[in-house]
């Protein structure tokens, strides 16, 4: 058989880490072919080089039977291979449209704006509007542009990283749906995931990485879920955080009437949001990305300008008007679902991003900054949630996305909140960190603290989470308790249909 893309012998090292040790795999044409691994196993550096992003130390390359040398992405594309890298690579200042035209051969004129891309986003099912520009939209809207603009250049080749993290239950079958007609008109996709159920059920081949190295290759379809987890990590998965044992306690956060007009350049705003997190609980915010979750965000851990101040009160004060530091002095911290950028500063060592959310009068002293004991915080974060990187003053780009992950949730929990705030606290996160950030998430809820976990994965809501809210049209449902939670409800729900169900 002549492969569409052969792996043989791929070896990469960087610095203090060997990403891709003697690694070989083919993928045939018309074959959606998965890549497991936890964090840090080699998995992007491998995709990175079939795509030609990065150049391997030893090994080759192969496209349809012949030996290639890829130098760069360009000439990938030229090839027929597109990506969808997990960290995303768009222009904030770029329409959806405009992103797109980058990645089209043959593109049309621009000056007929965006009503060209409309029948492919509908054969998508990707919800966008091609006028929007980049930069005001959602992490989940801005991953739909990713997975437009490559699949608007027709590939031979389709290479995903983590397609589905930040994508609804309906958006992601219809994603399977589209990526199961591809492999039958011949395009070849490897898809890297963490997801073994998604795995299973669209893959036909999985090699499976562990520290570098290929370990298996296996049909997915014919092995346990169980056995995947176990060839992934080397062993049993422990089990991540389950519900409280104990009634919740007194209310920590309360957010009543909370309303804010949609910033510019984006449609959807809050609208009179009302609820209560109490100590002692997790309480989960489901709904479908750009329906006003990343404002809310925003509002309650103070980086939104014009909240009320009597519209969100921490531990019955007021707190509407402070901004981010103020609210972590008082013990309510947050997670944001942008890593780099926003979370943390790509090209700072892990010990100086502590400087983003560590009190100031912990990281410095007399005008000094106090790096030794920024360090060892860093050090512990590592330690305590089992993040690779090279050395606690890493910098931050260095790190995969989901070690990134952990040591965000990690770096959050070492400043012992009451309150924590949690946006896709396990967005690419390999199976076995999520059970380490539930554990620890349910270890803040079960030491008196709250923590609200706002998600667009409704198996890590329905199975961590104490009670649960969906957020639609930025309105918020009533909260229910995840006993009482049924899988046609959050359908009607997410569509903003939860009067009939409530009254």
């Amino acid at each position: 058989m002549t492969y569409r893309l052969e792996l043989r012998g791929i070896t990469k090292r960087f610095p203090g880490a060997l990403a891709n040790d003697d690694v070989s795999l083919s993928i045939a044409p018309g074959e959606i072919h998965a890549v497991l691994g936890e964090n840090g196993a080699g998995k992007s550096t491998l995709a990175k080089i079939a795509y030609g992003a990065l150049v391997p130390d030893a090994g080759q390359v192969l496209w349809n039977g012949r030996p290639v040398a890829l130098r760069a992405p360009d000439e990938a594309r030229a090839l027929g291979i597109g990506m969808v890298f997990q960290h995303f690579m768009l222009f904030d200042t770029l329409t959806v449209a405009q992103n797109v035209l980058l990645g089209v051969a043959q593109a049309p004129r621009q000056d007929a704006g965006g009503a060209w891309l409309a029948p492919l986003i509908e054969r998508y099912r990707l919800d966008l509007d091609p006028d929007a520009y980049v930069g005001d939209l959602s992490v989940g809207e801005r991953q739909r542009v990713e997975l437009l603009r490559v699949l608007a250049a027709r590939p031979q080749l389709l290479i995903l990283d983590e397609p589905t993290s930040v994508l609804s239950p309906q958006a992601k079958s219809a994603l399977f749906s589209t990526l199961r007609n591809l492999a039958a008109e011949g395009c070849s996709i490897v898809y890297i995931s963490h997801k073994l159920a998604e795995i299973q059920e669209l893959c036909d081949r999985c090699t499976v990485l562990r520290a570098g190295r290929a370990v298996a290759t296996v049909d997915p379809r014919r092995v346990a879920l169980d056995e995947l987890a176990a060839l992934m990590l080397g062993g049993a998965v422990e089990a991540g955080g389950a519900a409280a044992v104990h009634p919740p306690g007194e209310t920590l956060l309360c957010v009543r009437g909370l309303s804010i007009p949609a910033p510019a350049g984006q449609r959807v705003g809050l609208q009179d949001v009302s609820f209560d997190l109490r100590a002692g609980e997790i309480m989960g915010v489901a709904g479908v990305s750009g329906n006003g979750q990343a404002l809310l965000l925003s509002a309650l851990s103070g980086e939104a300008p014009g909240v009320p101040d009597e519209a969100v009160q921490l531990k019955g004060q007021p707190i509407g008007r402070l901004g981010p530091a103020a609210r972590r002095a008082r013990g309510l911290r947050a997670i944001p679902e942008e890593r780099l950028g926003r979370g943390c500063v790509p090209d700072m060592g892990l010990d100086d991003n502590f400087l983003l959310t560590m009190a100031p009068a912990e990281a410095a002293h007399g005008g000094w900054l106090r790096k030794g004991r920024m360090t060892a915080a860093a050090a512990r974060v590592l330690a305590r949630y089992g993040v690779r990187a090279a050395s606690p003053r890493a910098p931050s780009r260095s790190l995969s996305g989901g070690n990134l992950q952990k040591f965000m949730v990690g770096r959050e929990l070492e400043g012992r909140p009451r309150v924590l705030i949690a946006a896709q606290p396990t967005w690419g996160v390999d199976v076995g960190a999520a059970a380490r950030i539930h554990r620890a998430l349910a270890g803040l809820r079960d030491a008196g603290g709250a923590v609200l976990v706002i998600s667009e994965d409704l198996d890590e809501l329905l199975g961590l989470c104490d009670r649960v809210a969906v957020m639609a049209g930025g309105r918020l449902s009533p909260p229910v308790a995840r006993a009482e939670l049924r899988a046609d409800m959050l359908g009607r729900w997410m569509e903003g249909r939860w009067a009939h169900d409530t009254a």
